[in-house]
């Protein structure tokens, strides 16, 4: 008894480095909500260049989701988190002391980079290492890291703004507030990387490679007296030349054409961004500013949506090994759905001021009760989850592979979503563009009913392709 209790502390613990990579995730993404003030008036940019700026990291990511996915089947999970935390150092500081939008977007794609990666190698790693029984909660505990990552770029990025007055006003050492807005990051960056030198590489990436013995160490010090069991499994779950990895897998070899496993895939990766969230995540100072919100307080209702995601995700963490993946997704699909829907009608009863802003009276309460809303049951279902069964769905053989193809579909589709927001707020406005998301909430409840299967229980030598 006390064996499995120190292997489960272990496994804990080494979940929790891993999700650093979350963490950092989210606080990258989250903190060019508050900069994008700052951006617009040291760059010169428009609206088209501001939505540059903003969305220049996603491009990084998905090349980083990619190539992490191929390149950790050659050589390793934890190899590749840690080519992250050296990138997310480079960026956070190279972001902060930009003097041009080239330079910023240089080192935003190489944030990016690293975002890419640990996005698709935090949920691989933590799968291939947690027992079936825990898998679920562990894995989600790397949405709880990416939007505590959010959460905290939010509260520093408003308290930055507080004290300095406003974004684009000086600060510490004479530098603008948003500047320090990004090295806040190199915190929890160098953390990262030290850590990472202390867990272990994936059991399964050393049986993928050949390096039996390797992995039989890990397995025993994961799984105690059941490691040796677990080898033989994983050994027998692989294609039975043993061959390395290769994006061919990806296709079925009796009938020529992709595994259905892989179109699961895709559509979870992209239906997850276009629904809209990061357009909540990356504009949310926008989008409260142009229904009448002051830049002070648009900051603070981010500062609460990020409250709000994280209590969703902590029930999403404690519930999903019991109730399972896909009732989670439907009731998101639903509540995302219902949620939109109220904030396009309360955009659509909000008259146009004189200046051109929204002004929305008693809509505007009830556009802020429905966005929130609308996070909660994101975060509650697709924010977690998508990102669970991506770690644990693809077979064993395919998974590197499998993730570098669904990462760059999830990755692309937030870069269109992203890039094409601040055009949309100009053309159709925030009723069309939220009309637009909340046709895409209706449409995911149609996929998950008729496509997604139930992983929950299910040993990952257990997953068909």
């Amino acid at each position: 008894m006390t064996q499995n209790t120190d292997n489960m502390l272990f496994i804990v613990l080494v979940s929790c480095v891993a999700t650093i990579g979350g963490f950092l995730f989210g606080f990258d993404s989250g903190v060019i909500n508050g900069t994008v003030d700052g951006l617009s008036a040291a760059f010169n940019s428009d609206s088209i260049g501001t939505g540059f700026n903003v969305a220049s990291m996603l491009l990084g990511c998905a090349v980083g989701a990619f190539t992490a996915g191929r390149l950790a089947d050659k050589y390793g999970r934890k190899s590749l988190l840690i080519v992250a935390a050296i990138l997310f150092i480079v960026s956070a500081w190279g972001s902060g002391i930009a003097t041009s939008s080239i330079e910023f977007i240089v080192y935003r794609i190489l944030g990016g980079l690293a975002v890419g990666a640990a996005s698709v190698m935090t949920p691989a790693y933590i799968s291939e290492i947690a027992p079936a029984r825990l898998r679920g909660r562990l894995s989600s505990i790397q949405q709880v890291a990416i939007i505590t990552g959010l959460f905290c770029a939010f509260v520093s990025n408003y308290l930055l703004a507080d004290i300095a007055g406003e974004s684009t006003a000086k600060f510490w050492m004479d530098f603008e507030a948003w500047r320090w807005m990004f090295w806040i990051e190199l915190v929890p960056a160098v953390l990262f990387f030290v850590l990472l030198m202390f867990i272990p590489e994936s059991p399964r990436y050393l049986v993928l490679n050949k390096k039996d013995q390797q992995a039989g160490l890990v397995l025993n010090k994961l799984y105690g007296a059941s490691g040796e069991q677990k080898l033989v499994e994983i050994q027998q779950s692989l294609a039975g030349d043993r061959h390395e990895p290769k994006l061919s897998d990806l296709v079925d070899k009796a009938t020529g054409k992709v595994r259905s496993i892989m179109w699961i895939g895709i559509g979870l990766a992209t239906l997850q961004q276009l629904v809209g969230i990061n357009v909540v995540f990356y504009y949310g100072a926008v989008l409260w500013q142009a229904v009448g919100f002051s830049e002070a307080d648009a900051l603070l209702i981010n500062v609460i949506s990020g409250a709000v995601s994280i209590a969703a995700c902590v029930i999403t963490m404690y519930l999903i090994d019991k109730v399972g993946r896909k009732p989670f997704l439907m009731i998101g699909s639903i509540g995302m759905a219902v949620t939109l829907s109220t904030m396009v009608f309360a955009f659509l009863n909000s008259a146009v001021g004189a200046s051109g802003d929204l002004e929305m009276g008693e809509f505007g309460i009830v556009a802020l009760i429905a966005a929130n809303a609308y996070v909660f049951f994101f975060n509650l279902s697709w924010g977690p989850i998508m990102w669970v069964m991506l770690g644990e769905m693809f077979p064993n053989q395919i998974r590197g592979s499998g993730l570098a193809v669904a990462g760059v579909a999830q990755w692309v589709t937030n870069f269109i979503i992203t890039m094409t927001f601040p055009i949309l707020l100009t053309g159709i406005g925030l009723a069309g563009a939220y009309g637009l998301y909340s046709v895409c909430a209706i449409i995911s409840i149609f996929f998950v009913a008729k496509f997604v299967y139930e992983t929950k229980g299910k040993e990952l030598e257990e997953m068909q392709g």
